[in-house]
């Protein structure tokens, strides 16, 4: 198997735990402050079938990876039945923030691991500097003889790289991302109408200016998590 075969399933697997932790931890939140509807529809759990959707997590992140952009997407949205919630606007926030919040978490506990991998496994600094390169697409990385544990650096790399992309595209605030449903909670009446029904025009305006947006938001939180993973 080929070493490009094997970042692209990884990177499928990777995207695929990223959806369903994100799903899940909306509806645990949503569970625990009250709201049983995705629990009683068993989303509370990281069982990918529950979670996935056929546009957000295939079709959009597939022409991501075909156009060079970056593989990001959603997945099916979590039922909230939001009139069970104690403080509506307060517990709505909350279970939003928590999808993007368990992408943070997950891309913290890779890190974590890493940066054990460096100092506790033979060559552990080479397999995390070859899989930082790889996923880089830095050109001319040397792929022969690469250490046992390299496989390992390079899925917990993975998970690090695109569980920040989705914490950072989640939070745009266009629907249907979780930034946009924070957002409505602070707009007027009427705006809330309009925002409502952007729909697919929200879809266009993410593939003209997504790629960009996410770069300028996503480069500063990654660039912190590899210096820290290289420093310690």
């Amino acid at each position: 198997m080929s070493l490009q075969v094997v970042v692209i399933f990884f990177e499928i697997v990777v995207l695929i735990l990223a959806f369903s932790v994100h799903e899940c931890a909306h509806a645990w939140a949503a569970w625990r402050l009250g709201d049983p509807t995705a629990k009683m529809l068993g989303r509370v759990t990281l069982n990918p079938i529950k979670h996935l959707d056929p546009l957000g997590s295939i079709l959009f992140p597939l022409i991501s990876m075909v156009y060079g952009g970056f593989l990001v997407g959603w997945a099916k949205p979590t039922p909230v039945t939001a009139r069970n919630f104690k403080n509506y606007r307060r517990d709505d926030i909350l279970v939003t923030l928590a999808g993007p919040a368990s992408n943070l978490l997950s891309a913290t506990i890779a890190l974590i691991l890493l940066i054990l991998v460096k100092h506790l496994l033979p060559d552990g600094l080479l397999s995390i500097a070859t899989a930082v390169a790889i996923a880089q697409h830095v050109p001319g990385v040397a792929t022969e003889g690469l250490p046992q544990f390299f496989p390992i650096a390079l899925f917990l790399y993975f998970v690090i790289f695109i569980n920040l992309l989705l914490f950072v595209f989640n939070l745009i605030p266009l629907p249907p991302l979780d930034g946009s449903h924070i957002l409505r909670h602070f707009l007027p009446y009427k705006a809330v109408q309009l925002y409502d029904r952007m729909g697919m025009f929200s879809l266009i305006i993410l593939f003209l200016i997504g790629g960009r947006l996410i770069s300028t938001l996503f480069v500063p939180i990654y660039s912190v998590f590899n210096h820290v993973l290289f420093a310690l």
